[in-house]
């Protein structure tokens, strides 16, 4: 099992930046591919980015491509979420979840942090 909880989110003004981190524990961190997902109100749960686990690979949702950057420290068991430039359409819950494959579906990853609120001002 893997205990996910994310931090970091906020209010920012458009063209900000902010910073998630998600902090995991119980079964071996590395093991995992992470990702980020995140849900705005009234709308589906969708896929931001995808981290392998040593961290070399990283597939990103076009939305956010060349904005946001995802990285991972196997050290401390956390995985990041930089997210520059940001836009009002950014506005959500930004989730993290955990699956021993590789995917982009929701459906495909077991565990999941409780979520953390961004919240983008134009």
């Amino acid at each position: 099992q893997v205990q996910l909880v994310e931090s970091g989110g906020g209010t920012e003004q458009a063209g900000g930046s902010l910073r998630l981190s998600c902090q995991a524990s119980g079964d071996t961190f590395s093991l995992y591919f992470m990702a980020w997902f995140r849900q705005a109100p009234g709308k589906e749960r969708e896929f931001v980015v995808v981290i392998s686990p040593s961290g070399s690979r990283t597939s990103y949702a076009i939305s956010v491509k060349g904005r946001f950057t995802c990285s991972r420290d196997n050290a401390k068991n956390t995985v990041y979420l930089q997210m520059n430039t940001l836009k009002p359409d950014d506005t959500a819950v930004y989730y993290c979840a955990a699956s021993r494959l590789y995917g982009g579906s929701p459906q495909g990853y077991r565990y999941w942090g409780q979520g953390t609120q961004v919240t983008v001002s134009s």
